[in-house]
């Protein structure tokens, strides 16, 4: 039987990292669909105006202003930032890495995205660095090698490409980059507002992106994909929406470490949605490697 007390224990931010973990399982497997089935650009683009319009609906009812206008110049500046370095560097390579190795490793390499964030948040917001969080780590970086380095049996190839590593990668940079971004543009102002700014940026990021690349033709063949179009509105309501509003919510109680590493917990949430709903086959090798990849998670609830 569940302990209620333990329960009881659970701090504000632990609990918004947990949701925040169920919202990003939810949106990776809607991204992954929608990716490829039309194009990772556009699924973006569409995604940024679709949170652009529920968040400013949304802010209107609960806040009387459509806009963030009550935010100051530093968070502004700071906010949009992060918005750029998180949703248009990060989306662009995490959505790509989507369409080449699937949701299920690219979220596993995104369970890096502590140690860069615990890193950045050391040197830049002076957070501490516990043994505790330093065991987590080690233990995420051993189980992501031990799935990504693993080999096809017939051949020395890597069994992801390696381009879609890359891009996983780059893309749990730009994350991990952006959400220290958030917290020190942040600081007491609201976590709702705070997301709608970093929104606003990544939408003007993309349309900016879009121009350049004369894309919008893509957006209008993703628009007339109806299963892909629903499971980019369902992708967007759980990510950026609720699922980015609760990130912010979580580091404003607890370190942007540990919130990292209780999101983490993704890679693992997301393997049997991955074997029931895309028939993915996933080896005894990939299950341990994401197992001990979020173990780690479990020691900031002892």
């Amino acid at each position: 039987m569940l302990d209620c007390n333990l329960l009881l224990q659970i701090k504000p931010g632990e609990l918004a990292a947990l949701a925040t973990a169920v919202c990003w399982t939810l949106t990776a497997l809607c991204f992954e669909y929608s990716c490829k089935k039309t194009s990772s650009l556009s699924v973006n683009t569409i995604k940024m105006y679709l949170a652009f319009v529920l968040f400013s609906v949304f802010a209107l009812i609960f806040r009387g202003s459509p806009f963030p206008v009550d935010a100051s110049g530093f968070a502004w500046r700071w906010l949009c930032l992060s918005g750029i370095v998180g949703f248009v560097i990060g989306d662009l390579f995490l959505f790509k890495a989507l369409s080449i190795i699937g949701a299920r490793t690219s979220m596993l390499i995104m369970a890096l995205t502590p140690l860069v964030t615990t890193v950045i948040g050391f040197f830049v917001l002076n957070e501490m660095i516990s043994q505790k969080l330093c065991i987590g780590m080690a233990l995420t970086i051993s189980g992501v090698a031990i799935v990504i380095l693993t080999r096809e049996s017939k051949s020395k190839q890597l069994k992801h490409p390696v381009k879609g590593i890359v891009f996983a990668c780059i893309g749990m940079v730009g994350q991990a980059v952006g959400l220290v971004l958030s917290k020190y543009g942040m600081g007491d102002y609201n976590a709702f507002s705070a997301t709608q700014i970093r929104i606003i940026a990544g939408l003007v990021g993309f349309t900016l992106v879009m121009f350049h690349l004369k894309a919008w033709g893509q957006v209008l063949v993703a628009f007339k994909h109806g299963p892909s179009l629903k499971a980019t509105i369902i992708g967007t309501v759980f990510g950026p929406f609720v699922g980015v509003y609760l990130s912010l919510l979580a580091i404003q109680y607890i370190s942007t470490g540990e919130a990292s590493t209780i999101i983490a917990i993704v890679p693992v949430l997301i393997i049997p949605f991955s074997i029931l709903l895309f028939k993915e086959k996933v080896n005894l090798r990939e299950i341990v490697g994401a197992v001990i990849a979020v173990s780690g998670t479990a020691i900031m609830f002892k």
